[in-house]
């Protein structure tokens, strides 16, 4: 399976180890758009903080996940602030949040099929509410559900039963860029598969978002540690802190200060 033209045409910038799209929301819903809805399927990743750092510990099946995808779209204010401040580079934004809250807001429509991996009855009902939703289908994977083959084949099969323009990977990370990794690896399904998180939860006020002026200066990690600091803290300090050692490494070892790859120094 191949991508078009068109879908190969973005820019990138190559940071951090691995390539992210120069798309903000407003061009990246764009490309999404001009995807025909029985396209092959095709998937969108968004780096951030935490992503990086285990694409950096040399996790395999994330690298493939990440290579595979069509879109990779910067979704931290965090890596773009390194970016700028280290290297001189200007990353736009587009966090998966903003494009998935885009995406519903301007260019779906009622009658879209939309496929959801995750979620409850609760966020299918509000998304049906809130859009007027007609053409929606909902799976909810068990607990673990990436460790049982038989879980993961269900999920698969699920999309591929239900060709939809957008398929919504809402099982949270790694989970979501692996389960899109193998969908389009066995080529039978359609669409573009967003890997987004809580996005939905967002939308449909299930779950409270940073405002806006946090996140426009790079809290939100902050936000979420407050509203959750068991759950959060881990992401936080574990996760996503050894990025700046990623970004300081890149820095000060010459050959190393974008994340090109040896062929590209």
């Amino acid at each position: 399976m191949t991508l078009s033209e068109a879908e190969t045409a973005v820019r990138e910038e190559h940071i951090f180890g691995t390539k992210i799209a120069l798309l903000d929301v407003t061009a990246a819903a764009a490309a999404v758009m001009a995807r025909p809805a029985d396209a092959p399927f095709a998937y969108i990743v968004t780096p951030n903080a935490q992503h990086l750092v285990q694409l950096d510990r040399g996790d395999a099946d994330f690298r493939a996940a990440y290579d595979g995808a069509w879109l990779r779209l910067c979704d931290s204010q965090i890596v773009r602030l390194v970016a700028r401040l280290f290297f001189a580079r200007n990353l736009p934004l587009c966090a998966g949040s903003d494009l998935t809250a885009a995406l519903f807001a301007d260019h779906i429509r009622p009658d879209d099929r939309i496929c959801v991996i995750g979620g409850d009855a609760e966020l299918e009902r509000r998304l049906r509410e809130k859009y007027g939703l007609r053409n929606l289908a909902r799976h909810a994977p068990p607990m673990g559900f990436m460790a049982d083959p038989e879980a993961v084949r269900a999920c698969i099969d699920f999309i591929e039963t239900h060709p939809s323009r957008f398929v919504f990977l809402a099982v949270g990370s790694p989970r979501s860029e692996l389960l899109a990794c193998r969908v389009q690896a066995r080529g039978r399904a359609t669409g573009t598969g967003l890997c987004i998180g809580s996005s939905l939860h967002f939308i449909t006020g299930l779950v409270p978002r940073a405002p806006l002026w946090m996140r426009r200066l790079a809290l939100e990690w902050l936000f979420r540690l407050l509203r959750a600091p068991r759950s959060h803290a881990r992401r936080v300090f574990v996760d996503s802190l050894p990025f700046l050692y990623i970004a300081l490494r890149q820095r000060l070892m010459p050959g190393r200060r974008s994340g090109l790859p040896p062929e590209e120094r």
